[in-house]
């Protein structure tokens, strides 16, 4: 009998695993529930937000490295800037020896006063030239006027027919004179017609040899094109440069970019003109940048790489590319927190708005500066000096045709009307 009552006190316990069962499914049916009410959350910010986002950590800061290079041959005499110094906009960064410069501009000045003064002397002969006519046909006039009386006298015996005929030679000897004095000034005048001083073509090409040897002088100084910082200064004094050897580089910091090299998959909807958020690995997530997308790459960077791919071999592997998509970023936000080149970013673009373009619709970009063009005004002066201070006062207007233009039409009459005398 006390086996069976054993048996029921050991079968009491049994309905515990039945409540253990019942929290399982309890538990079972939560988890579920979290996965799916995860999973719908999921699914509407995916579609909601999610899929109107393209990121990638694969961007770095780019801007433009302006290497300053020598534009004639010297000697380098001192370098005012090394690396990590910010210089302005036409600050001297290196200046040459300008002793050779030198000599070749004082040689150019002088040749160019020389020529204004040549060139002057040709508008002062126009007036000798003229005198010289006048005086021919004053000449001519009286070698015609004793032609005349002693024709008229002819007939009475009073005048011999050898004086006559002296008289003749020495109207065309006078004739012969006001000829050659007018073929004078016509030749003189060839050399200063349509033109003055100033604009004489002599003077116009010493100028440009003058103009010449100043640009080349003044280029032994090389100023900062932009401002920026220095870099990859190599330059030494006492070095001899040469045209085209890199001295050093300017990067302008103000005016970077970021380069997003996003996967080919991901530029379905990319557009030009999308907004983007940034963050630099430098500041962390707390700096955040905002920006555009400026335009995309011709190619992607293995097409442009020292060695490209040569998937015709048959040695293929497929790997998706990246393409670099150009970020302009806030000025004021790069004022307040710079970035330098090569930094790490992290780049998240809107792509919802699909309005933009693609490649025609970049927006076209000019780089210039203004620092050289003061070498040809500054030329332009130094020629101004020189030829007012060799040609004379007004001599400007010396080109100007005179009153006696019209000595070579009187002389042509003055020939007809002896023509009917002999």
């Amino acid at each position: 009998m006390s086996d069976p009552q054993q048996n029921a006190a050991a079968a009491a316990p049994a309905p515990a695993p039945k409540q253990s069962n019942g929290k399982r499914r309890r538990l079972m049916t939560l988890i579920v529930l979290v996965i799916i009410i995860a999973a719908v959350a999921y699914g509407l910010y995916y579609f909601l937000i999610a899929r109107f986002h393209e990121t990638t950590d694969d961007a770095y800061v780019n801007g433009n490295v302006v290497q300053i290079t020598p534009q004639v041959t010297g000697t380098v005499i001192s370098v005012n800037a090394d690396d990590t110094q910010t210089v302005k906009i036409g600050d001297p960064l290196v200046s040459l020896d300008p002793a050779d410069s030198k000599v070749a501009l004082d040689s150019a000045e002088a040749n160019l006063s020389q020529t204004v003064r040549q060139v002057r002397t040709f508008f002062v002969n126009n007036n000798q030239y003229e005198a010289q006519i006048a005086l021919r046909r004053s000449d001519l006039s009286r070698a015609q006027d004793d032609l005349k009386r002693r024709m008229q006298v002819a007939q009475t015996g009073a005048v011999s027919q050898e004086e006559i005929s002296h008289a003749r030679d020495a109207v065309r000897g006078a004739q012969a004179a006001l000829d050659a004095a007018e073929q004078e000034l016509a030749s003189n005048r060839s050399l200063t017609a349509n033109t003055t001083i100033v604009d004489h073509p002599n003077v116009l090409a010493a100028a440009a040899k003058v103009r010449d040897s100043y640009i080349n002088y003044a280029r032994n100084t090389l100023p900062a094109p932009v401002t920026g910082y220095v870099a990859k200064r190599s330059v030494q004094v006492g070095q001899r440069v040469a045209p085209g050897n890199p001295l050093m580089a300017i990067v302008p910091l103000n005016g970077v970019w970021v380069d997003a090299n996003f996967k080919e998959v991901q530029l379905k909807h990319m557009r030009i003109g999308q907004p983007v958020e940034l963050t630099a690995d430098l500041y962390g997530s707390s700096v955040g940048y905002h920006g555009k997308v400026i335009g995309f790459s011709a190619g992607t960077g293995s097409a442009f790489s020292l060695l490209p791919a040569q998937n015709a071999t048959g040695n293929w592997i497929k790997v998706v590319q990246r393409l670099p998509v150009r970020i302009q970023l806030d000025p004021k936000e790069l004022e307040q927190h710079p970035l330098r080149i090569g930094l790490s970013m992290d780049v998240d673009v809107t792509i919802k708005d699909e309005q933009g373009g693609n490649l025609g619709a970049a927006p076209n970009t000019v780089y210039q500066t203004n620092v050289f063009d003061n070498y040809g005004a500054q030329a332009d002066q130094e020629i101004a000096r020189i030829i007012q201070q060799n040609a004379g006062t007004g001599a400007g207007s010396q080109g100007a045709p005179s009153a006696s233009s019209s000595t070579h039409g009187k002389s042509a009459a003055k020939s007809a009307s002896v023509a009917k005398l002999m």
